[in-house]
């Protein structure tokens, strides 16, 4: 199932090289002609695109368009990510945060949408040790640092650095003294067949023992992702209580979802 396309007036130059990418990675050659058609930019813009992309070893480019490098898996960076789907990753965030309650120990995984949860936790909830947050994200707790009194544990581990965040066998072993309320994901894509899925083989690692460990997980991801299957599974849809998603994900999809028993919210 494809995820419904985002408008092209609505994409932005980093939208714009994510999707050329992701068409390069599934069919292994895209035309300059028909990113053209495709995005209502010129050929001038297309081909600077493909020119950043080449330089960042993500595709080569030939004449008249780009081919996929063999082997090359490499996702978007988390910087790459947070300037991408930004409106409907903020309603995903301020969804999410009414299923956390004071006193509830909140796992976050690491990621630009799971960011934007903490970003949107109410003033009265920031105050006085009320909620506790446990994190791999660096991101997430430089942004809890701001917070006047926050109840922030950081997950130790081996940095990645496109995600921002710990990984290894430390974190996981950490992880598995820990048992969460609430625990919020993010993923790279996400289909029916495949479950939530993501890019690095220890990212899957850390997030599936972040499932195992609350009492409640929720998948959060705008509906780009929807239709994606990503490198590694982290879970089966039906490993999930609750998925929150924005108002572009295909009903079909969302009425699929209900049926394996997740609780479905759509943010708006």
């Amino acid at each position: 199932m494809e995820a419904q396309q985002t408008p092209v007036q609505e994409l932005n130059a980093a939208e714009r090289r994510s999707r050329i990418l992701q068409l390069v990675t599934e069919k292994g050659r895209v035309s300059v002609s028909d990113l053209v058609g495709r995005y209502n930019v010129t050929e001038t813009s297309i081909r600077r695109d493909l020119i950043l992309l080449e330089g960042e070893h993500r595709l080569k480019r030939i004449h008249g368009g780009a081919v996929s490098v063999p082997g090359n898996f490499r996702t978007d960076t988390f910087v790459e990510k947070s300037r991408l789907q930004i409106k409907a990753k903020e309603s995903i965030g301020k969804a999410a945060v009414a299923l956390v309650s004071q006193g509830n120990i909140v796992l976050l995984a690491s990621g630009t949408t799971t960011l934007q949860i903490v970003r949107h936790v109410p003033s009265a909830l920031r105050v006085h040790n009320l909620i506790t947050l446990v994190t791999t994200s660096l991101p997430i707790a430089q942004e809890l640092l701001t917070w006047p009194s926050p109840n922030l544990t950081i997950l130790g581990g081996l940095y990645l650095p496109d995600y921002q965040a710990t990984i290894g066998p430390q974190t996981i072993e950490l992880l598995k003294d820990i048992t969460a309320d609430v625990a919020f994901l993010g993923a790279d894509g996400l289909t029916l067949e495949g479950g939530a899925t993501t890019a690095n083989v220890l990212m899957a690692e850390v997030d599936r023992m972040m499932v195992e460990r609350a009492r409640k997980t929720v998948l959060v991801t705008d509906s780009s992702k929807i239709g994606k299957a990503g490198f590694v599974p982290i879970k089966p849809v039906a490993a999930f209580d609750v998925l929150i998603t924005d108002s572009s994900a295909p009903q079909d999809f969302l009425d699929a979802v209900q049926r394996l028993g997740v609780e479905v919210i759509v943010a708006v």
